[in-house]
């Protein structure tokens, strides 16, 4: 059977932005150019920023419920902190797999080293939707140090991938996931050129945050910034010029569809409106907790 690369349906410039505290993002969805990529809600680029002493900014006090959220740092600390009585520091190549399910109240802080000295900070908040059967799961977290995320390298030696989730040239990711999920952080050198399989019922894009990748078999170039969205097929391509001046840098993502409605409001995602004004009561009476210091 013959192999079918998906193609390059659309591409999507990030929108720059600032969340939480005031803290500077690049977010090709939800925009109005593009609202989701089912299962995925949204994916945030925080920074690259460097910060000077005092004046970190991160995301105080706030709830969630129905979906889970991905902390991916690249650079930088955070300190999570949530109603569980849990926190855990993260740092670079840290990630933290939130399943916010029923209901949890969370911070994401700079750590007080950096609030204290200043730093770099830069990474990826990443929102996954949960099926109906599993929006009022227990919450909690799963958190892989950066030394534990499985790297696999392409046929060529040109590509390394960092597996969080899924599966890249027959590394497996630690990460267990509630529905199908690939996330894969991509580092292409130049002249670098691979086929990966990728199931034919995920959603799949890839979001360039470096250099720049040449896609599929038409070779659609995929700049810094720019999010594209894939076609349908049973792998993807990706190739970088051979003069390239620095390697390139992605993330794949990819998901089997929840196909299930949706109904957002702020840190809430149901299926109803009314399931989004019992999370908000909910939330104000206190019946999703509170952070303990």
């Amino acid at each position: 059977m013959t192999e079918q690369v998906r193609p390059v349906a659309r591409i999507v410039a990030a929108q720059h932005a600032t969340e939480g505290a005031g803290f500077p993002i690049r977010r090709p969805f939800p925009t109005a150019a593009l609202m989701d990529l089912d299962p995925f809600l949204m994916l945030d680029e925080f920074g690259p920023v460097d910060w000077p002493p005092g004046g970190a900014k991160g995301a105080p006090d706030h709830p969630h419920r129905g979906f889970e959220t991905v902390s991916y740092i690249l650079a930088g600390e955070k300190l999570h902190e949530d109603s569980t009585g849990k926190s855990q520091l993260l740092g670079p190549g840290d990630v933290q797999w939130m399943t916010a399910g029923a209901g949890i109240v969370h911070s994401e802080m700079p750590s007080a080293r950096i609030q204290r000295e200043g730093g770099r900070s830069h990474g990826f908040q990443i929102w996954v939707n949960l099926p109906i059967a599993d929006k009022a799961a227990t919450p909690g977290y799963q958190y892989l140090a950066a030394e534990r995320i499985p790297l696999a390298g392409s046929p060529d030696g040109r590509i390394e991938v960092l597996v969080i989730a899924g599966e890249a040239f027959g590394v497996r990711g630690e990460i267990g996931t509630r529905t199908p999920v690939v996330l894969q952080d991509w580092t292409v050198a130049p002249g670098a050129r691979a086929r990966l399989p990728l199931a034919t019922d995920h959603n799949a894009a890839m979001y360039v945050f470096g250099g720049a990748v040449n896609l599929g078999v038409e070779a659609t170039t995929i700049s810094d910034g720019e999010l594209a969205i894939l076609g349908d097929g049973d792998s993807v391509e990706v190739a970088a010029a051979a003069d390239a001046a620095a390697p390139a840098r992605l993330l794949l993502l990819a998901g089997r569809p929840i196909a299930e409605p949706v109904a957002r409001y702020g840190p809430f995602v149901m299926t109803t409106k009314a399931e989004l004004v019992q999370a908000v009561e909910d939330y104000q009476s206190g019946r999703m907790g509170t952070i303990r210091r």
